[in-house]
């Protein structure tokens, strides 16, 4: 019986009411639906029951489940995205954006994110709520696993908190040691997520020391490198075009 505490591993598709998909953890399901983000991580999720990782609503009712449950949840406003709040509103000149913003636009004003609602003349109405404020949200989730072994659970910290996959983990006289690729330094969300991934690592498990590791591997280096320089050569390439089209024009 799954309870604060456990680690889990599910899969879920989230609709609206009327059926309107707006998350899943399936790729195909997303692209079905026109919501698939390239930058964002599909397949199943990690979570630790009572931490807060998915919404209240879902937590509550994945608790007292089995391994293997399938099941549909409906998750109220209040236990999802909060209650619409009509105060929620500001508005904006025009000028305190970059680039002139669009009608259901998302933008970030100092800490805070909005959408545009819309634009009278130089003025720009933006609602702080967020945009599934005031709806319910229909869950239909699978609990695929219970994770036991320390090893796994970090790893499940670590796609939570900075939604990169460990390489390998290893524990040995109290102290963790985990792999992670190359290129994660250049990822802000890693850089920020690693010390939350760490702090509840020490919470979760016996260990005394976490050491994160770079991993460089050859052909997945040698890989790079070449798409860097096809990627070199190919802007070389366009600026060359167009500067034989300015001459030209000339």
């Amino acid at each position: 019986m799954i309870s604060d505490g456990d680690f889990i591993r599910l899969s879920y598709t989230a609709k609206l009411e009327d059926g309107t998909v707006v998350d899943t953890t399936d790729e195909e399901v997303a692209k079905e639906h026109d919501i698939f983000n390239e930058n964002a991580r599909y397949g199943d999720i990690y979570l630790v029951v009572g931490k807060g990782h998915v919404l209240p609503g879902l937590e509550e009712d994945i608790k007292g489940k089995e391994v293997g449950y399938k099941g549909t949840v409906e998750v109220p406003p209040e236990k999802a995205f909060g209650e619409y709040n009509p105060e929620l509103k500001d508005t904006f000149s025009v000028n305190r954006f970059k680039e002139r913003p669009e009608v259901g636009q998302r933008v970030r004003i100092g800490d805070k994110l909005g959408t545009v609602e819309r634009i009278v003349g130089r003025r720009v109405i933006v609602d702080f709520n967020h945009p599934l404020a005031g709806k319910k949200i229909i869950f239909e989730y699978e609990i695929k696993e219970k994770l036991e072994k320390p090893e796994d659970k970090i790893k499940a910290l670590f796609v939570i908190h900075t939604g990169i996959d460990a390489k390998d983990v290893k524990i040995e006289d109290g102290k963790a040691v985990v792999e992670v690729s190359s290129d994660v330094y250049l990822n802000q969300v890693f850089l920020i997520g690693r010390y939350r991934a760490v702090k509840e690592i020490f919470e979760a498990t016996d260990v005394d020391e976490i050491e994160i590791v770079e991993k460089f591997e050859r052909e997945h280096e040698l890989l790079k490198l070449g798409e860097e320089i096809k990627k070199e050569s190919e802007e070389s390439s366009e600026e060359s075009e167009e500067e034989s089209k300015d001459e030209s024009s000339e």
